[in-house]
Formats: structure tokens, C-alpha cells, sequence
């Protein structure tokens, strides 16, 4: 049986998109999508839908090194308590009727699978994993096959529709509040996941990774605040004893991959022992939409 759809549309018109199916064993996915007004756009090979039309965007996508590090340090499971923290954020928000979740950056699709496998006692949930990256789709379509896979451009209008799911994840991924806030249903819950300060400071320099701003959790209220209230806010914390190839794939997986060779980076990390004690500091924010956006 096909999985049961969230409301997608065209974003070339805006007009509904409707699932077409193949036949057998492949029917189980869509092998296109299509709108009344003739666009068109086929699955790729590995299942996902490029939906990026028109100027492109000025948001660098993950490149295949940057998803192969990903999912080799996620798959290892230094990370599988923050993803169950999420998903338990996530599953009383789809318990209603015919629920639906969005993976705003959905990477490699583990977030969005931890999500789906907890709520999943509940019946179906349609579930759309959205990124720039096709070489993260590739293995996201892989991971969560009866998910909606989409490339698209997060500052772009997405390809839902309006008031369309129940809950909206956005793990260490850009926030555009007002997508968001449209798509979400007034009873919807938007969860972001950021690092706080002391976040992988035992490594991070040495890396080359990324400092983490103090003002940071200010300027994420901030950014939602004309569209979202706060409703809660949850910080986990990780113990994490990473070898240097962990090291490694952390440091590439991050916005410091864009800038870092793995070659040097390997160098650089020769002297770090076996293993490494290090700290995830995360905070999980949960925010519901404003009943009248602020202008």
C-alpha cells in the first residue's frame, strides 16, 4: 500500500501536486509528481524529487564528502540520544488525526527517522524530509522510504501547503519563520535543536570547527519571534568518547566541512588519542505559532 502523502505543491505554480505511482514492487513510492498545470517532476534513482526550480540559491548544499562524514559519525550512534530527545519532543504533537511531520534540513534523514519510529504505534504519518543536498537525499530516500524526499530551497516558499503538518524538526538547520508558521497547523509545534556554548569545546579548535555564539539562543527568539512563541526548552546533554576518524567526520559534517580538507584535517588530528572524551551540549526548543503573526 502506497504511504499515505502530505499536501505537496507544484513550486512552479503553486497549484496541488498529485502523487502518480508505479506499478509491483516499486508502487509503493511515487515515481512522479505532477500539477493541473502540466509541471511535472520524476523521482530520481534513489527516490527523492528535485523540486528546485528558478535562480538558485545562494545557500552553499553539503557536498558528498560532507554527507559521507554525516553518516558515518550518525550511524555510529554518538548522537542517538539527542535523536530519541527529539523525537519524544515530537511525538504528542502527532497523535491527532492523519498526522503529518516536516524535516526542515533534513540531512540524511536520521532525525526524521527516530521521529517516525516512535510515533509509529499511532498509525501513518505522512512525513517530508526537505534539503538542498541531493547527495543527502540519496541516502535520506534510503533511510525513510515512505517519507516525501524533496531538494529544495529553504528560503524559497516550500512545496507544502498551507496549515498541512502537525509538527515541523529543524536540527542544526536554517529557520525560515515565516515557512514554517505558514505551513504549520495552529495547533502545530515548530522544534529546533541548537548547540550551546561549551558545545564540542574539547576538540573544536583543534578541528577547525566552528565556535558557538553566547547570544545564540537570543537571536534564534529573535528570528521567530514575530511568527512563534516559546513553549518549552530542554537542554541535553552527551558524554561522547569519539576516536579521531570520529573526530574527523564530526569536523566534516558541520558548516566546517564547506572549508576543510580531509586530508589536512587527518594531519592535524595524528596526535589525538585513542580515545576522546567529549561534550555535545544541545538544546531542544519548542515553540507553537502565534495566533496573529507580529507584523
Amino acid at each position: 500500500m502506497p504511504p499515505r502523502l502530505p499536501s505537496l505543491l507544484c513550486p512552479v505554480c503553486r497549484k496541488r501536486l498529485t502523487p502518480a505511482f508505479g506499478d509491483g514492487a516499486a508502487g509503493a513510492r511515487p515515481r512522479a509528481l505532477a500539477c493541473a498545470e502540466g509541471h511535472s517532476f520524476d523521482a530520481a534513482r534513489q527516490g527523492y524529487f528535485n523540486l528546485l526550480v528558478g535562480k538558485g540559491t545562494a545557500f552553499q548544499p553539503d557536498s558528498a564528502d560532507m554527507v559521507a562524514a554525516r553518516a558515518a559519525f550518525l550511524d555510529a550512534g554518538h548522537y542517538g540520544p539527542l535523536a530519541a530527545a527529539v523525537a519524544g519532543a515530537a511525538a504528542p504533537a502527532l497523535q491527532g488525526a492523519e498526522p503529518a511531520v516536516l524535516d526542515s534540513g533534513t540531512g540524511t534523514g536520521h532525525y526524521l527517522r527516530a521521529v517516525l519510529e516512535q510515533a509509529a504505534g499511532g498509525g501513518p504519518i505522512a512525513a517530508i524530509g526537505l534539503d538542498i543536498s541531493k547527495f543527502a537525499l540519496r541516502r535520506a530516500a534510503k533511510l525513510n522510504p515512505d517519507a516525501v524526499n524533496l531538494v529544495s530551497d529553504v528560503w524559497q516558499p516550500f512545496p507544502v501547503a498551507d496549515a498541512a503538518v502537525d509538527v515541523v524538526t529543524v536540527v542544526f538547520a536554517p529557520r525560515n519563520a515565516a515557512e514554517f508558521a505558514r505551513v504549520l497547523k495552529p495547533s502545530g509545534r515548530l522544534i529546533v535543536v541548537t548547540p550551546r556554548p561549551g558545545h564540542l569545546a574539547e576538540i573544536a579548535s583543534q578541528a577547525g570547527m566552528l565556535g558557538i555564539e553566547a547570544e545564540k539562543d537570543e537571536r534564534l527568539a529573535d528570528a521567530l519571534a514575530g511568527h512563534f512563541e516559546l513553549l518549552s526548552a530542554r537542554d541535553v546533554d552527551l558524554a561522547l568518547e569519539l576516536s579521531p576518524q570520529d573526530v574527523a567526520n564530526l569536523a566534516l559534517m558541520g558548516p566546517a566541512g564547506h572549508h576543510t580538507d580531509r586530508l589536512a584535517l587527518t594531519a592535524r588530528l595524528t596526535g589525538f588519542p585513542a580515545v576522546t572524551a567529549v561534550s555535545g551540549k544541545f538544546r531542544i526548543s519548542m515553540f507553537h505559532p502565534r495566533k496573529t503573526p507580529e507584523p
